[in-house]
C-alpha cells in the first residue's frame, strides 16, 4: 500500500502539472486529467493502494493504516529525487526519517481487532461532512500558490479520512452483497471522489510534497480519534505510550513537511521529454553551447596564425 500510494502521488502530480490550472471547484478536472496516460497509471496505483488499505482496515486500527498512507510521501520524495531531479533540503530529509520512525512505533503498538458498526447517526454525520468539505473546497480553490496547495490538500485529507471511517466497518461485511446494500459504500465512493478532485487541484498549485503532507496531516487525527472512540480500534496493553509517541512523531513529520517542502516547478517539468510506457517527464537535454553548435554544423570560428 505504501509503495502504491508513493507512485500514485508522483504520477498524478505530473499529470496535474500538465493540465491547465483550475480556479473553480470543477469536477471536469478529473476528466481532463484522465486524458493523460500518466494520470491513468497513477490512478491505477492509487486504486491498488486503496484496495490494500481497505483490506487492512478489516482488522487494523485506523491510526495505523492512515499513518501508513502518509509513508507513501517518503516514496514520492525518493522517486522525485531519482526521476525528476527534485532537491530535498536536509530538514525535509530529517522529517522523512522521523516519519518512518513514527510509523514503526505505531506498527508495534497497534492491536488487530474487528470494527464496530456505525449506526444511522454515523451515516448522517458522514453525509454532513461531505457537504461541508465540498462547500469549503469552493472557497479554497480560489487560493493560489502554497497556501492553496496546503488548504486544498488539507480538505482532501479530511475527505479521505471520512472515506477511511466508512471503510473500516464496511470491510467487515460478511459478503459482497452486504457491501453493495450498505450506504457506507456510496459514502466511501463520494468522499473518495471529492478527495481525489481536491488533491488534483492542490497538486496544480505548488509542491507535491506539501500537498500530500497537508492531506496526511489533516486526515490522520480525525480518523484516529473516530477509530479509537467508535470503531473498536485497539492498542496492545502497556504500549499506549508507544502509540502516542509514534502518532505524535508522524504528525510532526507531516506537518513539518508542509513547512519545508519547496515547490518542484511542475509546469517546467511537464514540458520535458517523456519516458516510454508511463509518460514520466525526465531531465531535459542541456541547451547547446557555442562549441556543440560549431561541432554539429561544421562552422568554426576563424583563427589567425601567429
Amino acid at each position: 500500500m505504501i509503495v502504491a500510494y508513493g507512485f500514485a502521488n508522483l504520477l498524478q502530480s505530473v499529470a496535474a502539472a500538465r493540465t491547465t490550472v483550475h480556479h473553480t471547484f470543477d469536477p471536469g478536472l478529473l476528466l481532463r486529467l484522465a486524458s493523460h496516460r500518466t494520470y491513468l497509471v497513477g490512478f491505477a496505483c492509487q486504486v491498488t493502494g486503496f484496495v490494500l488499505a481497505f483490506l487492512a482496515r478489516r482488522d487494523l486500527p485506523l491510526f495505523l493504516v492512515q499513518a501508513s498512507v502518509a509513508a507513501g510521501l517518503g516514496v514520492t520524495a525518493v522517486l522525485g529525487v531519482v526521476v525528476l531531479k527534485w532537491r530535498l533540503p536536509m530538514a525535509e530529509v530529517a522529517l522523512l526519517a522521523l516519519l518512518f520512525v513514527g510509523i514503526t512505533g505505531l506498527v508495534l503498538a497497534a492491536r488487530p481487532a474487528p470494527s464496530k458498526q456505525l449506526g444511522p447517526a454515523g451515516i448522517v454525520a458522514l453525509l454532513i461532512v461531505l457537504g461541508l468539505i465540498a462547500v469549503l473546497g469552493v472557497f479554497a480553490v480560489r487560493l493560489h500558490g502554497s497556501p492553496g496547495s496546503v488548504a486544498l490538500g488539507s480538505l482532501a485529507g479530511l475527505a479521505f479520512a471520512a472515506a477511511a471511517v466508512a471503510a473500516r466497518p464496511l470491510a467487515s461485511a460478511p459478503s459482497a452483497e452486504a457491501i453493495l446494500r450498505d450506504p457506507l459504500l456510496y459514502l466511501l465512493v463520494a468522499h473518495s471522489v471529492v478527495g481525489q478532485l481536491l488533491l488534483g487541484l492542490a497538486m496544480q498549485r505548488g509542491s507535491t510534497t506539501a500537498a500530500v503532507a497537508a492531506m496526511d496531516a489533516a486526515g490522520a487525527v480525525p480518523a484516529a480519534v473516530v477509530g479509537l472512540l467508535l470503531l473498536n480500534d485497539k492498542i496492545w496493553p502497556g504500549r499506549e505510550w508507544l502509540a502516542g509517541l509514534g502518532f505524535l512523531a508522524t504528525l510532526v513529520a507531516v506537518i513539518g513537511l508542509t513547512r519545508y517542502a519547496a515547490p518542484q516547478h511542475h509546469h517546467a517539468v511537464a514540458d520535458r521529454r517523456e519516458l516510454s510506457g508511463v509518460g514520466i517527464p525526465v531531465q531535459a537535454p542541456p541547451q547547446p553551447t557555442r562549441r556543440t553548435v560549431q561541432a554539429s554544423t561544421g562552422l568554426r570560428r576563424p583563427t589567425t596564425r601567429s
